[in-house]
Protein backbone atom coordinates (compact mmCIF):
# COMPACT_ATOMS: atom_id res chain seq x y z
CA UNK A 1 0.00 0.00 0.00
CA UNK A 2 1.46 3.31 -0.75
CA UNK A 3 2.18 5.98 1.69
CA UNK A 4 -0.22 8.66 2.42
CA UNK A 5 -3.66 10.27 4.72
CA UNK A 6 -6.84 8.19 5.14
CA UNK A 7 -8.84 11.50 5.13
CA UNK A 8 -6.70 13.23 2.48
CA UNK A 9 -6.22 10.25 -0.28
CA UNK A 10 -8.94 7.58 0.55
CA UNK A 11 -8.89 3.28 1.47
CA UNK A 12 -5.67 3.25 -0.77
CA UNK A 13 -3.62 3.91 1.49
CA UNK A 14 -4.30 1.11 3.77
CA UNK A 15 -2.19 -1.45 4.42
CA UNK A 16 -3.17 -4.69 1.77
CA UNK A 17 -1.06 -7.31 3.07
CA UNK A 18 1.18 -7.11 -0.01
CA UNK A 19 4.19 -5.20 -1.58
CA UNK A 20 3.98 -2.98 1.50
CA UNK A 21 6.01 0.25 1.09
CA UNK A 22 5.44 4.33 1.83
CA UNK A 23 6.07 6.00 -1.34
CA UNK A 24 8.45 6.22 -4.31
CA UNK A 25 10.94 9.27 -3.43
CA UNK A 26 11.88 9.52 -7.06
CA UNK A 27 8.63 10.89 -8.00
CA UNK A 28 8.47 13.25 -4.73
CA UNK A 29 6.66 15.43 -5.33
CA UNK A 30 3.78 14.28 -6.88
CA UNK A 31 1.16 16.09 -9.17
CA UNK A 32 -1.49 16.53 -6.01
CA UNK A 33 1.65 17.48 -3.66
CA UNK A 34 3.12 20.34 -5.98
CA UNK A 35 -0.57 21.47 -6.62
CA UNK A 36 -1.46 22.01 -2.68
CA UNK A 37 2.13 23.14 -2.39
CA UNK A 38 2.66 25.94 -4.87
CA UNK A 39 -0.91 26.75 -3.62
CA UNK A 40 0.14 27.31 -0.08
CA UNK A 41 3.22 28.89 -1.02
CA UNK A 42 1.18 31.54 -3.05
CA UNK A 43 -0.92 32.31 0.04
CA UNK A 44 2.10 32.17 2.20
CA UNK A 45 3.33 35.07 0.55
CA UNK A 46 0.30 36.63 0.17
CA UNK A 47 -0.64 36.89 3.79
CA UNK A 48 3.00 37.81 4.27
CA UNK A 49 2.53 41.13 2.33
CA UNK A 50 -0.65 42.03 3.58
CA UNK A 51 1.05 42.29 6.75
CA UNK A 52 4.29 43.86 5.36
CA UNK A 53 3.20 46.82 3.51
CA UNK A 54 3.39 44.60 0.55
CA UNK A 55 7.39 43.43 0.90
CA UNK A 56 8.52 39.80 0.20
CA UNK A 57 10.47 38.08 3.10
CA UNK A 58 14.23 37.71 1.97
CA UNK A 59 13.70 34.06 3.79
CA UNK A 60 11.50 31.99 4.72
CA UNK A 61 12.48 28.77 7.15
CA UNK A 62 10.87 25.90 5.34
CA UNK A 63 10.34 22.64 7.53
CA UNK A 64 10.79 19.12 5.98
CA UNK A 65 9.67 16.11 7.85
CA UNK A 66 10.08 12.81 7.60
CA UNK A 67 6.31 11.48 7.89
CA UNK A 68 4.45 14.59 6.66
CA UNK A 69 6.87 14.04 3.55
CA UNK A 70 5.23 10.46 3.42
CA UNK A 71 2.12 11.70 3.74
CA UNK A 72 1.61 14.30 1.75
CA UNK A 73 3.81 13.14 -0.76
CA UNK A 74 6.34 16.25 -0.83
CA UNK A 75 3.88 19.07 -0.04
CA UNK A 76 6.46 20.43 2.08
CA UNK A 77 9.55 20.53 -0.44
CA UNK A 78 6.46 21.72 -2.98
CA UNK A 79 6.41 24.98 -1.11
CA UNK A 80 9.96 25.42 -1.01
CA UNK A 81 10.12 24.52 -4.81
CA UNK A 82 7.55 27.53 -5.42
CA UNK A 83 8.94 30.33 -2.52
CA UNK A 84 12.48 29.73 -5.07
CA UNK A 85 10.98 30.01 -8.02
CA UNK A 86 11.35 26.29 -9.31
CA UNK A 87 9.46 23.58 -10.98
CA UNK A 88 9.76 19.22 -10.69
CA UNK A 89 11.08 18.03 -14.04
CA UNK A 90 9.78 14.57 -15.20
CA UNK A 91 11.78 12.24 -16.75
CA UNK A 92 9.53 9.82 -19.45
CA UNK A 93 9.06 7.31 -16.40
CA UNK A 94 7.19 9.71 -14.43
CA UNK A 95 10.18 10.22 -11.94
CA UNK A 96 11.56 13.72 -10.95
CA UNK A 97 14.98 14.19 -12.21
CA UNK A 98 15.77 18.06 -11.63
CA UNK A 99 14.18 20.98 -10.23
CA UNK A 100 14.42 24.19 -12.96
CA UNK A 101 14.49 27.26 -12.12
CA UNK A 102 11.23 29.34 -14.00
CA UNK A 103 12.50 32.28 -15.76
CA UNK A 104 11.47 35.28 -14.02
CA UNK A 105 9.72 37.33 -16.74
CA UNK A 106 7.37 34.01 -15.76
CA UNK A 107 7.51 34.05 -12.13
CA UNK A 108 6.92 38.10 -11.90
CA UNK A 109 8.36 38.49 -8.66
CA UNK A 110 12.02 38.14 -6.84
CA UNK A 111 13.02 34.66 -5.74
CA UNK A 112 12.76 34.07 -2.07
CA UNK A 113 15.54 32.64 -0.15
CA UNK A 114 14.64 29.10 1.35
CA UNK A 115 16.12 27.74 4.66
CA UNK A 116 15.32 24.03 4.52
CA UNK A 117 15.19 22.41 8.19
CA UNK A 118 15.57 18.97 7.81
CA UNK A 119 14.44 16.19 10.26
CA UNK A 120 16.93 13.40 10.61
CA UNK A 121 14.44 11.13 9.25
CA UNK A 122 13.85 13.19 6.46
CA UNK A 123 17.46 13.58 5.82
CA UNK A 124 18.06 10.20 5.71
CA UNK A 125 15.13 8.56 3.85
CA UNK A 126 14.91 11.30 0.74
CA UNK A 127 18.73 12.13 0.31
CA UNK A 128 17.61 12.13 -3.67
CA UNK A 129 16.00 14.94 -2.90
CA UNK A 130 18.03 16.67 -0.58
CA UNK A 131 20.38 16.21 -3.51
CA UNK A 132 18.04 17.57 -5.78
CA UNK A 133 17.26 20.98 -4.00
CA UNK A 134 21.06 21.20 -3.27
CA UNK A 135 21.89 21.71 -7.06
CA UNK A 136 19.14 23.68 -7.36
CA UNK A 137 20.24 26.35 -4.54
CA UNK A 138 23.73 26.01 -6.40
CA UNK A 139 22.14 27.20 -9.41
CA UNK A 140 19.81 29.96 -8.36
CA UNK A 141 22.54 31.30 -6.68
CA UNK A 142 24.99 31.06 -9.83
CA UNK A 143 22.28 32.33 -12.07
CA UNK A 144 23.00 35.32 -14.17
CA UNK A 145 19.72 37.30 -12.18
CA UNK A 146 20.18 40.79 -10.61
CA UNK A 147 20.89 39.97 -6.69
CA UNK A 148 17.77 42.00 -5.74
CA UNK A 149 15.63 39.65 -8.18
CA UNK A 150 17.44 36.92 -6.22
CA UNK A 151 17.47 36.52 -2.79
CA UNK A 152 19.56 33.22 -2.85
CA UNK A 153 21.82 35.17 -4.96
CA UNK A 154 21.96 37.91 -3.10
CA UNK A 155 22.59 36.35 0.67
CA UNK A 156 25.27 33.55 -1.31
CA UNK A 157 26.85 37.06 -2.40
CA UNK A 158 27.11 38.67 1.03
CA UNK A 159 28.59 35.09 2.32
CA UNK A 160 31.25 34.67 -0.70
CA UNK A 161 32.37 38.21 -0.07
CA UNK A 162 32.93 37.24 3.53
CA UNK A 163 34.97 34.30 2.64
CA UNK A 164 32.64 31.79 3.93
CA UNK A 165 32.79 28.72 2.28
CA UNK A 166 29.48 26.76 0.46
CA UNK A 167 27.42 30.14 0.66
CA UNK A 168 24.88 28.89 -1.19
CA UNK A 169 24.19 25.57 1.45
CA UNK A 170 20.49 25.55 2.22
CA UNK A 171 19.34 22.54 3.64
CA UNK A 172 20.57 22.09 7.56
CA UNK A 173 19.96 19.50 9.86
CA UNK A 174 21.79 17.96 12.73
CA UNK A 175 24.87 16.08 12.75
CA UNK A 176 25.18 13.06 10.75
CA UNK A 177 23.43 10.20 12.22
CA UNK A 178 21.67 12.13 15.35
CA UNK A 179 18.29 13.04 15.93
CA UNK A 180 16.58 15.73 17.63
CA UNK A 181 17.02 19.58 18.97
CA UNK A 182 17.22 18.96 22.13
CA UNK A 183 15.42 22.01 22.66
CA UNK A 184 12.74 19.64 24.24
CA UNK A 185 15.16 17.97 26.47
CA UNK A 186 16.05 21.55 28.00
CA UNK A 187 12.53 22.42 28.71
CA UNK A 188 11.42 18.96 29.96
CA UNK A 189 14.71 19.16 32.66
CA UNK A 190 13.98 22.78 33.05
CA UNK A 191 17.41 23.70 32.10
CA UNK A 192 17.24 26.95 30.79
CA UNK A 193 17.15 30.81 31.59
CA UNK A 194 15.75 32.62 28.85
CA UNK A 195 14.00 31.75 25.45
CA UNK A 196 17.62 33.22 23.52
CA UNK A 197 18.82 29.90 24.49
CA UNK A 198 16.68 27.91 22.82
CA UNK A 199 17.02 29.25 19.87
CA UNK A 200 20.85 28.62 20.53
CA UNK A 201 20.57 24.89 21.18
CA UNK A 202 18.44 24.59 18.03
CA UNK A 203 21.06 26.41 15.66
CA UNK A 204 23.91 24.80 17.14
CA UNK A 205 21.89 21.31 16.66
CA UNK A 206 21.16 22.48 13.24
CA UNK A 207 24.35 23.83 11.97
CA UNK A 208 24.87 20.72 9.54
CA UNK A 209 24.60 21.50 5.70
CA UNK A 210 23.69 18.25 3.68
CA UNK A 211 23.23 17.76 -0.49
CA UNK A 212 25.18 16.59 -2.86
CA UNK A 213 28.38 19.65 -2.92
CA UNK A 214 28.78 18.48 0.36
CA UNK A 215 29.30 14.88 -0.50
CA UNK A 216 31.43 16.06 -3.08
CA UNK A 217 34.33 17.68 -0.72
CA UNK A 218 33.86 14.14 1.29
CA UNK A 219 32.32 15.47 4.39
CA UNK A 220 28.43 15.19 4.12
CA UNK A 221 26.86 16.87 7.16
CA UNK A 222 30.31 19.70 7.46
CA UNK A 223 28.99 22.18 10.44
CA UNK A 224 28.37 25.88 8.68
CA UNK A 225 27.01 28.10 11.34
CA UNK A 226 28.05 31.35 9.81
CA UNK A 227 25.31 30.09 6.71
CA UNK A 228 23.12 28.91 8.74
CA UNK A 229 23.28 32.45 11.33
CA UNK A 230 23.22 34.41 8.26
CA UNK A 231 20.08 32.69 6.50
CA UNK A 232 18.42 32.89 10.60
CA UNK A 233 19.21 36.96 10.60
CA UNK A 234 17.20 37.31 7.04
CA UNK A 235 14.37 34.67 7.64
CA UNK A 236 11.38 36.79 8.68
CA UNK A 237 8.63 33.73 8.57
CA UNK A 238 8.63 30.08 9.11
CA UNK A 239 6.43 27.55 7.77
CA UNK A 240 5.26 24.32 9.21
CA UNK A 241 2.98 21.37 7.74
CA UNK A 242 0.64 19.61 10.13
CA UNK A 243 0.03 16.30 8.86
CA UNK A 244 -2.34 14.98 10.86
CA UNK A 245 -5.94 15.29 12.69
CA UNK A 246 -4.78 13.57 15.50
CA UNK A 247 -2.28 15.29 17.38
CA UNK A 248 -1.61 19.02 16.67
CA UNK A 249 1.14 21.60 17.62
CA UNK A 250 0.28 21.48 21.08
CA UNK A 251 0.41 17.71 21.22
CA UNK A 252 3.98 16.87 21.25
CA UNK A 253 6.90 18.18 22.18
CA UNK A 254 8.70 18.07 18.95
CA UNK A 255 6.61 21.23 17.51
CA UNK A 256 8.26 23.62 19.81
CA UNK A 257 11.71 22.14 20.09
CA UNK A 258 11.84 22.88 16.41
CA UNK A 259 9.33 25.17 14.60
CA UNK A 260 9.46 27.40 18.29
CA UNK A 261 12.46 27.23 18.40
CA UNK A 262 13.77 27.98 15.34
CA UNK A 263 10.90 31.09 15.42
CA UNK A 264 13.64 32.40 18.25
CA UNK A 265 16.54 31.55 16.62
CA UNK A 266 15.60 33.80 13.69
CA UNK A 267 14.40 36.52 15.76
CA UNK A 268 17.53 36.51 18.13
CA UNK A 269 19.55 37.11 14.94
CA UNK A 270 17.31 38.80 12.84
CA UNK A 271 17.27 41.72 15.44
CA UNK A 272 13.95 42.95 13.87
CA UNK A 273 11.28 41.74 15.98
CA UNK A 274 9.06 39.02 16.03
CA UNK A 275 9.29 36.42 13.11
CA UNK A 276 5.79 35.26 11.83
CA UNK A 277 4.82 31.59 11.38
CA UNK A 278 2.53 29.93 9.03
CA UNK A 279 0.67 26.76 9.18
CA UNK A 280 0.28 24.56 7.20
CA UNK A 281 -2.92 22.20 7.42
CA UNK A 282 -1.79 18.92 4.96
CA UNK A 283 -4.22 16.56 6.44
CA UNK A 284 -6.94 17.40 3.86
CA UNK A 285 -7.67 17.65 0.32
CA UNK A 286 -9.09 21.55 0.53
CA UNK A 287 -7.76 24.80 0.95
CA UNK A 288 -4.53 24.95 1.80
CA UNK A 289 -4.82 28.57 3.29
CA UNK A 290 -2.25 28.77 6.08
CA UNK A 291 -3.24 30.02 9.71
CA UNK A 292 -0.90 32.19 11.70
CA UNK A 293 0.89 30.07 14.70
CA UNK A 294 -0.98 32.12 17.16
CA UNK A 295 -4.07 31.60 15.79
CA UNK A 296 -3.59 28.05 15.35
CA UNK A 297 -2.46 27.17 19.39
CA UNK A 298 -5.57 29.18 20.57
CA UNK A 299 -7.78 26.71 18.18
CA UNK A 300 -6.01 24.03 19.91
CA UNK A 301 -5.86 24.49 23.10
CA UNK A 302 -9.87 25.54 23.14
CA UNK A 303 -10.75 22.37 21.24
CA UNK A 304 -8.24 19.73 23.48
CA UNK A 305 -6.63 20.97 27.03
CA UNK A 306 -9.32 23.27 27.93
CA UNK A 307 -12.07 21.32 26.52
CA UNK A 308 -14.38 19.61 29.34
CA UNK A 309 -15.12 16.84 26.80
CA UNK A 310 -11.10 16.20 26.15
CA UNK A 311 -10.12 16.52 29.81
CA UNK A 312 -13.20 14.02 31.01
CA UNK A 313 -11.73 11.40 28.44
CA UNK A 314 -8.45 11.99 29.65
CA UNK A 315 -8.94 11.35 33.23
CA UNK A 316 -11.01 8.34 32.43
CA UNK A 317 -8.27 6.77 30.85
CA UNK A 318 -6.34 6.69 33.94
CA UNK A 319 -2.44 6.79 34.11
CA UNK A 320 -2.05 7.23 30.67
CA UNK A 321 -5.07 9.79 30.08
CA UNK A 322 -2.66 11.94 33.23
CA UNK A 323 0.32 11.29 31.12
CA UNK A 324 -1.19 12.88 28.42
CA UNK A 325 -2.41 16.21 30.29
CA UNK A 326 0.77 16.19 32.01
CA UNK A 327 3.00 16.08 28.78
CA UNK A 328 0.66 19.35 27.03
CA UNK A 329 1.43 21.15 30.35
CA UNK A 330 5.27 20.64 29.57
CA UNK A 331 4.74 21.59 25.58
CA UNK A 332 2.31 24.39 27.08
CA UNK A 333 5.49 25.86 28.78
CA UNK A 334 7.78 25.17 25.73
CA UNK A 335 5.36 27.18 23.35
CA UNK A 336 4.96 30.15 26.27
CA UNK A 337 8.93 30.60 25.61
CA UNK A 338 9.61 30.26 22.04
CA UNK A 339 5.91 31.97 21.05
CA UNK A 340 2.86 33.20 22.88
CA UNK A 341 0.64 31.41 25.21
CA UNK A 342 -2.85 33.57 26.39
CA UNK A 343 -2.87 34.06 29.50
CA UNK A 344 -6.54 32.48 29.38
CA UNK A 345 -4.93 29.39 28.55
CA UNK A 346 -2.72 29.06 31.59
CA UNK A 347 -5.95 30.10 33.55
CA UNK A 348 -8.30 27.90 32.22
CA UNK A 349 -5.78 24.35 32.38
CA UNK A 350 -4.87 25.89 35.97
CA UNK A 351 -8.77 25.68 37.08
CA UNK A 352 -9.50 22.64 34.96
CA UNK A 353 -6.70 20.35 36.06
CA UNK A 354 -5.47 21.20 39.40
CA UNK A 355 -7.78 23.49 41.24
CA UNK A 356 -10.86 21.63 40.21
CA UNK A 357 -11.01 19.29 43.86
CA UNK A 358 -12.17 16.33 41.24
CA UNK A 359 -10.31 16.50 39.17
CA UNK A 360 -7.23 16.78 40.61
CA UNK A 361 -8.13 14.03 42.48
CA UNK A 362 -8.43 11.34 39.89
CA UNK A 363 -5.16 12.74 38.44
CA UNK A 364 -3.56 12.23 41.39
CA UNK A 365 -4.99 9.09 42.25
CA UNK A 366 -4.25 7.57 38.59
CA UNK A 367 -1.09 9.04 38.21
CA UNK A 368 1.00 10.96 41.51
CA UNK A 369 4.06 11.92 39.01
CA UNK A 370 1.60 13.14 36.17
CA UNK A 371 -0.28 15.24 37.89
CA UNK A 372 2.93 16.44 39.70
CA UNK A 373 3.95 17.56 36.79
CA UNK A 374 0.66 19.50 36.03
CA UNK A 375 1.20 21.49 38.87
CA UNK A 376 5.11 22.24 38.32
CA UNK A 377 4.52 23.54 34.55
CA UNK A 378 2.15 26.16 36.00
CA UNK A 379 4.57 27.27 38.61
CA UNK A 380 7.42 27.09 36.43
CA UNK A 381 4.94 29.12 33.84
CA UNK A 382 4.24 32.10 36.56
CA UNK A 383 7.83 32.40 38.07
CA UNK A 384 9.48 32.93 34.35
CA UNK A 385 7.15 35.16 34.04
CA UNK A 386 5.16 33.37 30.86
CA UNK A 387 2.12 33.64 32.96
CA UNK A 388 0.69 36.51 35.28
CA UNK A 389 -0.91 34.44 37.46
CA UNK A 390 -3.32 35.57 39.97
CA UNK A 391 -1.14 35.45 43.96
CA UNK A 392 -3.52 33.66 45.10
CA UNK A 393 -3.70 30.94 42.56
CA UNK A 394 0.00 30.69 42.95
CA UNK A 395 -0.13 29.97 47.01
CA UNK A 396 -3.01 27.43 46.20
CA UNK A 397 -0.30 25.86 43.24
CA UNK A 398 2.25 25.66 46.02
CA UNK A 399 0.26 23.95 48.63
CA UNK A 400 -1.19 20.90 45.91
CA UNK A 401 2.60 21.05 44.75
CA UNK A 402 3.82 19.77 48.28
CA UNK A 403 0.58 17.45 48.79
CA UNK A 404 1.81 16.20 45.27
CA UNK A 405 5.23 15.40 46.51
CA UNK A 406 4.51 14.21 49.59
CA UNK A 407 2.33 11.30 47.57
CA UNK A 408 4.83 10.72 45.11
CA UNK A 409 8.11 10.35 47.73
CA UNK A 410 5.36 8.14 49.81
CA UNK A 411 5.22 6.01 46.98
CA UNK A 412 8.30 5.75 46.08
CA UNK A 413 9.20 4.92 49.71
CA UNK A 414 6.73 2.16 49.73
Amino acid sequence: APGGDLLRDGAGVLPTGRNIHALDPYRMPSEAAWARGKAAAERILEQHRAANKGALPETVAVTMWGLDAIKTRGESVAIALALVGARPVKEGTGRVVRFDLVPLEELGRPRVDVLASLSGIFRDSFKNVVDLLDDLFERAAAADEPPEMNFVKKHALDLAAEGVDRPAARLFSNPPGDYGSMVNERVGAGEWDDSGELGDTWASRNAFSYGRAEEAGGAPGTARPQVLDKLLSTTERVVQEIDSVEYGLTDIQEYYANTGALKVAAERRGGRGRVAVSIVEAFGSGDPTPRDLEQTLRLEYRSKLLNPKWAEAMASQGAGGAYEVSQRMTAMVGWAATAQVDKFVFDGAAERYALDEDMASRLRRANPEAFKNVVRRLLEAAGRGLWEADPGMVDRLKELYEEADDLVEGVAGK
